[in-house]
């Protein structure tokens, strides 16, 4: 075994003594500070490839260098042509994992690092490798980069790549990724520094504009006004110019404000512009500062959960009215880490082809035959997750939203778990909005216009016998299934049912379109509140069902 040494610069064979716990140092094979090294043989000797960033004119992450011997214990001798690279990082020559041999041919993996270290993987076919030649060709790698961007496991870089063949002649590789790019964190808190300093330094040109800020230097700094001196404190006086200095500067910035003041008078129109224009700066500033220091890397990620990761499927159901609104949802849904299918159930119109959208996952359209609300629970075998987003097109939010959306429902999967509580009580019952629900702390329904669900438990439910009066109610009101899988949930459990997690933000597009079936408040209101009375009838009250916002651990339900 020969692991990594770069920062001890030595190359150390360890030989096992009890496979593949135990180990011994056999031979310190080489002493240089070869990185991502390796030993492989090959036609009747053994080659060590590895690349050496300690010399002065050595290129970064863009060198190569190859040894042979006789024996993998040494002595090894420097191949004729070293450095075999010594090149742009990006082109390959640092290794990225062991080689291996398909068909007869050898193939190094290495390192593309022009963008940041690691980030991406190159494969090259070796054609000559004699003591005195070296040449070898790219080939493709044969895998694509996933559509979903920084989302993706391996969104910003991903730089080791090992590849073996098993005994039963199956191939197997193990592929390292990262979202976050190398020295991400410096960077984006270098970067969120200097836009505070930035504000900081508007701040003091607002103040000199209004004549607020003047620089003054206390007599007290001033070495002249200390009182009796030697010739030796007079001697380090003139030697330090430090008070002059930074008289001189004061003298300076005032000069500037007292320029600026009679440039741009008081209650002109260009003083008003230029202030409105630099607090705005500011504030840009000031939300990008702290967006680089406490924002994260910008990748969103999935949380985990038990230790593993899951996927869910997007479900939405739209018409051809609004088909260019289901096209950027698609595009951006599509990019967040966990969804694995995005079904589109298409009740009217002429549906589009699943090759119209810009997506990052297969994209399947459902046509229906009938336009019913019901369409959107239909019991459907060819959804491959339990766990079903039911998100309306007309929804946009972000991707850490969902996945924290989805988090939750992990743990609780025989709840309904939204983003838009509801609080459904009085006499008589009436529907009202979110404001009802947080005036009471509590709620005790969960729209399921954005909503994750159980598949398996929850289609079936909606589609039992006992569910049929409250279909035949939807489609006649062509409303209310979203309160009628509340009513259908809560009927069969007598635990918590609904789970409430709040969006960092949630655009609705439907108040900017023309094409919502809930555009009229008022009297979609009214019939929902017809709604909750006849299920309450069929199914029994919701009203002692109420959960409390802030009632988990995690604070997303506040």
């Amino acid at each position: 075994m020969m692991p990594e040494g770069s920062w001890k610069g030595e190359l150390r064979l360890y030989r096992a003594i009890e496979f593949p716990l135990k180990w011994t140092l056999d031979k310190i094979i080489m002493k240089k500070p070869l990185v991502d090294s390796f030993i492989i043989p090959r036609e009747g000797k053994f080659w060590l490839f590895g690349s050496d960033h300690s010399g002065i004119s050595t290129q970064s992450n863009g060198q190569l260098e190859i040894w042979y011997s006789s024996s993998p214990r040494g002595p090894w001798k420097p191949h004729k042509k070293n450095p075999i690279f010594n090149t742009d990082e990006s082109m390959g020559a640092r290794n990225g994992g062991r080689p291996f041999v398909y068909n007869g041919n050898l193939y190094r993996i290495g390192q593309d690092c022009g963008e940041t270290y690691g980030r991406r993987i190159r494969v090259f076919r070796v054609e000559v490798l004699t003591t005195e030649e070296f040449k070898e060709v790219e080939v493709p790698l044969g895998i694509e980069e996933s559509s979903k961007g920084r989302n993706a496991w391996n969104g910003a870089r991903n730089h080791h790549l090992d590849v073996q063949q098993l005994s039963s002649g199956e191939w197997i590789a193990v592929w390292d990724g990262d979202r976050v790019l190398s020295g991400d964190a410096n960077r984006r808190f270098i970067l969120g520094f200097v836009s505070v300093l930035a504000v900081a330094g508007l701040v003091v040109f607002v103040g000199m504009i209004v004549g607020a800020v003047r620089c003054i230097v206390p007599l007290s700094w001033c070495l002249h006004d200390m009182g009796k001196r030697s010739g030796v404190f007079l001697a380090w006086e003139r030697s330090n110019l430090l008070s002059s200095k930074l008289r001189l500067l004061c003298s300076r910035l005032n000069k500037m404000s007292s320029i600026l003041r009679a440039r741009i008078r008081p209650n002109t129109c260009t003083r008003i512009f230029v202030l409105a224009l630099t607090i705005l700066v500011a504030v840009v500033l000031m939300c990008d500062g702290v967006a680089y220091i406490y924002g994260g890397s910008g990748a969103q990620e999935p949380y985990l959960f038990n230790g593993h990761y899951s996927k869910f499927t997007l479900l939405t159901m739209t018409y051809d009215a609004r088909l260019w609104n289901l096209k950027m949802y698609v595009k951006h849904y599509s990019r967040c880490s966990s969804v694995h299918e995005i079904v589109i159930v298409w009740n009217k119109g002429i549906p589009p082809k699943s090759s119209d959208f810009d997506s990052a996952v297969p994209v399947r359209i459902r046509v229906e035959k009938q336009n019913s609300l019901n369409n959107r629970f239909k019991i459907d075998s060819s959804i491959k997750t339990r766990a079903v987003l039911e998100l309306d097109d007309d929804i946009m939010m972000t991707c850490d939203d969902i996945e924290r959306g989805f988090r939750v429902w992990r743990e609780h999967p025989d709840r309904i778990v939204g983003f838009y509580p509801r609080l459904i009580n009085g006499s008589p019952l009436k529907y009202r909005g979110e404001k009802h629900a947080r005036k009471h702390d509590g709620y005790n329904m969960i729209l399921t216009g954005a909503a994750f669900i159980d598949s398996q438990l929850a289609f079936k439910r909606y589609w039992s016998k006992e569910a049929e009066v409250g279909r035949a109610l939807v489609d006649s009101y062509f409303n209310c299934e979203d309160v009628l899988m509340n009513y259908l949930n809560a009927n069969a459990s007598s635990s918590p049912v609904v789970e409430y997690v709040k969006p960092a933000w949630a655009i609705d597009t439907s108040k900017i379109s023309a094409v919502a079936i809930s555009r009229n408040t008022q009297a979609h209101y009214r019939v929902r509140s017809n709604c909750l009375r006849k299920f309450s009838d069929f199914y029994g009250s919701l009203a002692h069902r109420k959960s409390d916002f802030s009632r988990r651990k995690d604070g997303w339900d506040v």
